[in-house]
Order: structure tokens, then C-alpha cells, then sequence
């Protein structure tokens, strides 16, 4: 560690004179776990663009509105809607059985018959880069690119080309299909959705993820073959709804001076369908609601803190662009995003730790005792951030530990259950301390140049 960061860590052991709302928040706090809650029980899975999704949205502005926050709206926008239907995946041949499958939305359906075709297997997304043109034609790319556990969920973006990209790659040498291990760390028969996209030029086809166990029975079975052709049916048929409505949700804690730019917290309000939305996101938006309730108990802060519970992230970030191009020319003092899970924040990242060294210092003694250490790691801010990055504005990123994120991560299994009610308050105390210290600074943020 270098000397400023040495600094900064004995700084962040110094505990304030005085208790806070933070303090209380870190045992005492019930609204985080009284949104998440209520909106799992309530309403379930919000997938984008759904009739649920919408539900969402007015459970969420009731629940403002009763907790006291200003200016609750639905701010809607028009959104392409994919919704999935019939999924099933069965080795033909040579070792007939079936497996766990889900879609990945934006892609086509193989018709209520289905296809069967030969399954050439990648080890790797190198390695279907690697493979020829034509190569793949009236066949199906098995992708078995797998994801390690790491505390700040880095090999996502290892692991993540898996489903962002293969089955067009895929789809461009031939494939009719793509089935890819899932994007994801558990070793549960539970497959992980997400979006995936196609290249403009490139057919869309079919495409799904495989669950780990059943990806790793699969690699088993190309070993044992010895080169005898192994056949798949992929039975899946997804939707495409066309353009239906969505929206933002918003709503505010008005601060004593609202001529000062907001502070920005944001979460995204929409989920998968397989599972209820519990830590992706609905754990975010209880966090950061609970947050600026416990900040305006201290008194009226002096910056207005509003909150973006953004719609339509899963399948797109319609919702963060939206707000972007709807606000574009709001100035915003800060934001920041919780949409990683309710694991216990363990780092403070911001893009003005350079910049303004008595802001990031201020932070990261108000956050020392909850047990987060200072970075010198560059924030890059949240999905649904894109209005504060467009402006070129500041950022800071509470870095949650992402171990067993990716266990759940889009899947059945993001369930209320899996929530921590004491990691969940810790996340609610850093958020307090953090939104307390910026809602009542008068200061502007000093950015560096390069900004």
C-alpha cells in the first residue's frame, strides 16, 4: 500500500465524537429489509416491459409516498419487450438425458418442435473466435467459458463474453444454435439468464445457458464420445412483444437549498422472471431509500437527495438512458449506485480521490469504522449512472463483497432467503454516513482535468 493510502487507512479507524443515524442504521435499521420484503412478497419478478414490471413501479411509488419522500413520479419510456416461453435441453445422443436450460433474452425462438443438431464443443470463447468461418453450419456451439468467485466480482468480465457475445460469433460461422455454460460461480442445477446481442448483419438464432453441473456432465460426455458425434434438442421459444412501456421511478428527500444540484442515489427496480428480484435489485433500492430516510432524520439535509429506481436495466439500461436523455442538462453533485447484491461494503472508490483529497478523506472517516478501507481505484459508477457520466460529473463506487453474488445472480435462486439482514444494515450505515457527509456540503466536487 502507498503512503496516501497508508494515510487514509489510519484515518478511517478515527471514530467520530458523536453517534449518528449511521451508527443506529449498522443495528437498528428496518427499512431496507421492509422494502425488499414487501416487494418480493408483493410482487415478485419484474421482468422489463411487463404488466409485473409496472405493478413494480406503483408498489414502489406507495411505498415512498408512506415513508414520506417528495416528489414521487413514474417517469415512463418506450422499450423493445422479450419475454421467454418453453425451455428444454436433452442430449439425443450418444447419452440421452435431459438438461437445465434457460434463454437469454433477444434471442429467437426454435419453434415449439424444436431443433436437433450436433454439438461442437469450445472450451473457451477463444476458442469459437479461433474456430473457422462456415465451420459451425446446421450445428449447435456449446461455450463452456466458466467464472471464478472473487470478493469484487472481477471475472465477470472474464467470463461474461460467454453471453454477451458467442452466439452472434456463433451465429456468424453458421451455428443454429448456441448453448453456453452458465455466467456464473455456484454449482447448483440452476441455469443464469441474461441479455445477450447480436452484431448488426448477423442472424439472431436460438441461444441458452446451460446450468454448471449439466455443463460440466456435457464436457464429460464430449470426453467419453471419443469423437462419436453428441446431438442435442433445444426446445425454446421466447417472444418478442415489440415496444411496450416502462418506467423510472423517482422521488426525493428536498434538501434546504434546492437550487444546489441533487445528490443522485440509484438502483434498478426491474428483475429476471426465474427468481423474485431479492438481490438484484430489490436489495439496492431498499438500501439507498433507507439511507436517505436515515440521513433527513438527522435534519433537512442541505442538497436535495433523490433517488432513481431505474426500470428496463436487465435488458438494456433503458431506464438509465432514458433518465439521461430526459435530465441531460440537470446538473447532478454526486451519484452513486447500490446494484450488487446486500453483502457488506468493504471499499471506497471514487473518480475524485486525486482531485478533492478532503472530500475522499472526510468519506473515508465517516465509513473506517464500519469496516471499509480507502482505494486508490478510479469509480466508475453504477449501470444506471449514465446521466452523471454523460456530464462528466463525480462518482463513488461502495464496493460490495461480491463472493457468492454470482451463486445467485440471475437465477431462480435470487430469493429473499439468500439476503443477509446484517450485512444488508451495514450497507444502509456506509450509505448514511457516505449521503450524510455529501447532502450537506456546500463545496462543489473538484474533478480532475482529464474529466
Amino acid at each position: 500500500m502507498n503512503k496516501s493510502l497508508l494515510a487514509l487507512a489510519a484515518l478511517s479507524l478515527s471514530v467520530p465524537a458523536h453517534a449518528d443515524r449511521a451508527d443506529d442504521a449498522l443495528t437498528g435499521d428496518t427499512l431496507a429489509w421492509d422494502f425488499v420484503e414487501g416487494i418480493t412478497t408483493e410482487v415478485g419478478p419484474r421482468m422489463p416491459g411487463t404488466e409485473q414490471e409496472a405493478r413494480g413501479r406503483v408498489w414502489a411509488m406507495d411505498w415512498l409516498r408512506a415513508n414520506g419522500f417528495a416528489n414521487v413520479a413514474d417517469e415512463p419510456f418506450d422499450m423493445p419487450t422479450w419475454v421467454r416461453g418453453i425451455e428444454t435441453a436433452e442430449v439425443t445422443a450418444p447419452f440421452a438425458q435431459p438438461m437445465a436450460i434457460t434463454a437469454l433474452s433477444t434471442t429467437t425462438s426454435t419453434g415449439p418442435e424444436g431443433i436437433e443438431a450436433e454439438v461442437v464443443y469450445f472450451p473457451s470463447y477463444a476458442d469459437l473466435v479461433a474456430a473457422e468461418e462456415g465451420s459451425l453450419d446446421g450445428k449447435i456451439a456449446f461455450v463452456s467459458h466458466d467464472m471464478r468467485a472473487a470478493q469484487d466480482g472481477s471475472h465477470y468480465g472474464f467470463a461474461g463474453p460467454a453471453r454477451w457475445t458467442a452466439p452472434s460469433l456463433a451465429s456468424s460461422k453458421g451455428a443454429l444454435a448456441t448453448v453456453i455454460r452458465s455466467v456464473g460461480t455456484d454449482s447448483h442445477r440452476v441455469p443464469h439468464t441474461g441479455t445477450t446481442t447480436f452484431a448488426e448483419g448477423v442472424t439472431p438464432t436460438p441461444a441458452g445457458a446451460l446450468s454448471n453441473p449439466d455443463a460440466d456432465n456435457l464436457e464429460r460426455m464430449f470426453e467419453r464420445a471419443e469423437g462419436t458425434p453428441i446431438r442435442m434438442k433445444l426446445v425454446m421459444t421466447p417472444r418478442d412483444l415489440g415496444m411496450t412501456r416502462s418506467g423510472n421511478v423517482v422521488g426525493e428527500i428536498v434538501g434546504r437549498d434546492p437550487s444546489l444540484p441533487p445528490v443522485l442515489l440509484a438502483c434498478h427496480l426491474d428483475s429476471w422472471d426465474l427468481g423474485t428480484g431479492a438481490i438484484d435489485d430489490g436489495a439496492g433500492c431498499g438500501i439507498i431509500a433507507a439511507a436517505a430516510k436515515h440521513v433527513a432524520a438527522e435534519g433537512q439535509p442541505l442538497r436535495t437527495i433523490r433517488l432513481l429506481f431505474a426500470g428496463a436495466e436487465e435488458t438494456g439500461l433503458w431506464g438509465s438512458k432514458a433518465y439521461a436523455e430526459a435530465h441531460l442538462d440537470e446538473p447532478v453533485y454526486v451519484g452513486l449506485e447500490s446494484d450488487f447484491g446486500a453483502d457488506r461494503i468493504w471499499r471506497l472508490e471514487s473518480n475524485f480521490t486525486a482531485s478533492d483529497p478532503a472530500l475522499y478523506r472526510e468519506l473515508a472517516a465517516a465509513v473506517g469504522r464500519f469496516g471499509v478501507a480507502p482505494s486508490g481505484i478510479t469509480a466508475s459508477g453504477g449501470a444506471d449512472l449514465n446521466l452523471v457520466r454523460e456530464q462528466g460529473g463525480p462518482l463513488i463506487d461502495l464496493q460490495q463483497d461480491g463472493t457468492r453474488y454470482f451463486d445467485l445472480h440471475h437465477t431462480a435462486d435470487d430469493t429473499l432467503d439468500k439476503i443477509d439482514p446484517v450485512q444488508l444494515r451495514q450497507n444502509v450505515a456506509v450509505w448514511t454516513a457516505v449521503v450524510g457527509v455529501l447532502a450537506n456540503r456546500a463545496e462543489p466536487i473538484s474533478m480532475p482535468d482529464e474529466l
